[in-house]
């Protein structure tokens, strides 16, 4: 089954609601779309969603990149091999992981097509859902309560904090909203690297009473010794998120202890076939996975479901980054009810753009 042509399109899509992190304000994102046509007329759709600050490429870069190099290098080659697709491509996107990740997903979608089987049980099938946790930027005090019970209203039963600016100013606002959600709810808090070791170890000490689920990377992601810091003397988990991007950076985190639990991103890594092995890393090291997300449409989001779906140690999910974007073509491809998403049962990814 041949690959016959290659097209690939950019979608800036506005944010309803614009939000802040440790080292940036997002107002819009830039997904580049991709359409994989075999001979046959079997059609596979992948979506890249490039972040400079995270995975290194612009729109622009990752258009470049399908249409100089990945084009020529699959273009008339059998997509019912993504492996072998895959590993040919690895070496030639070491720097372009988002790009490489809307190959993946569209092999995929095609593979799940001529199978017949949604993604999700072609990988395994272990679960049917997932809950997701919801995303609450810097915000001042009040706002920031006023979005907690906001998405709890609308069904969400976990909420993702962001900090990493100032550590007094996080401290204050998880305790508060500890106070006004009650001890039922899940919370967790992403520094996104803001931190220094002793700030963490000060925010995680002064937060005990919160109960935090865990805090995400709150030290700089190339000083791998600091996490290893905090890891070693808090009481709550610490998860890797910009520290992994990688296989290799994955058995580095595992071997020396650097964290309790990793942030899987399909964008980050390349793809759900980079994400299993990265996740098998993860599980023979017992360290707890989450599936997380950049802003992104409504389809890549589908895959990181599909590839939560697929394996047990995946336990925890932040696939929110496709609520609240205006103009998502694929709007529909995840079903989201009350903080749980469920895939589309259709065959592939389950949609056609």
């Amino acid at each position: 089954m041949k690959i016959k042509h290659l097209e690939a399109w950019p979608v800036t899509m506005r944010l309803s609601e614009p939000y802040t992190i440790s080292y940036e304000t997002i107002e819009s994102t830039t997904n580049v779309f991709l359409r994989l046509e075999t001979e046959q007329g079997v059609v596979g759709y992948g979506c890249a969603a490039p972040d400079l600050q995270i995975t290194g490429e612009t729109s622009e870069s990752v258009l470049r990149t399908i249409n100089d190099i990945i084009s020529p290098s699959i273009k008339g080659s059998d997509a019912l091999r993504p492996a072998m697709l895959l590993e040919r491509l690895d070496p030639l996107l070491k720097s372009n992981p988002s790009a490489l990740a809307a190959v993946d997903m569209a092999l995929h979608d095609i593979l799940g097509k001529v199978s017949s089987l949604p993604i999700w049980k072609l990988l395994g099938g272990f679960r049917d859902r997932i809950r997701t946790c919801v995303t609450i930027g810097i915000l001042p005090e009040p706002e920031t309560l006023a979005r907690a019970k906001d998405w709890l209203s609308q069904g969400f039963r976990s909420l993702k904090i962001k900090g990493g600016i100032n550590v007094d100013s996080d401290i204050q606002r998880v305790l508060k909203v500890r106070e006004a959600v009650g001890p039922e709810i899940e919370l967790r808090f992403d520094a996104n690297q803001g931190f220094t070791v002793e700030q963490a170890l000060k925010f995680v000490k002064e937060t005990r009473n919160a109960h935090l689920e865990l805090i995400e990377q709150p030290t700089p992601k190339t000083e791998l010794d600091q996490l290893g810091k905090v890891t070693g003397s808090a009481h709550i988990p610490v998860m890797a998120d910009e520290s992994l991007m990688t296989l290799r950076d994955a058995f580095r985190l595992a071997r020396r202890k650097l964290a309790d639990m990793v942030n899987i991103k399909l964008m980050k890594v390349g793809g759900i076939a980079e994400a299993l092995q990265i996740n098998s890393v993860a599980r023979a090291a017992g360290l707890e996975v989450m599936v997380g997300c950049m802003d992104e449409s409504a389809l890549s989001i589908a895959a990181g479901v599909h590839f939560a779906l697929a394996r047990p140690n995946v336990t925890y999910a932040d696939l929110d980054g496709h609520i609240g974007l205006v103009g998502d073509p694929a709007q529909g491809a995840v079903i989201l009810r009350h903080g749980t998403l469920f895939p589309n049962e259709k065959p592939g990814l389950g949609f056609d753009i």
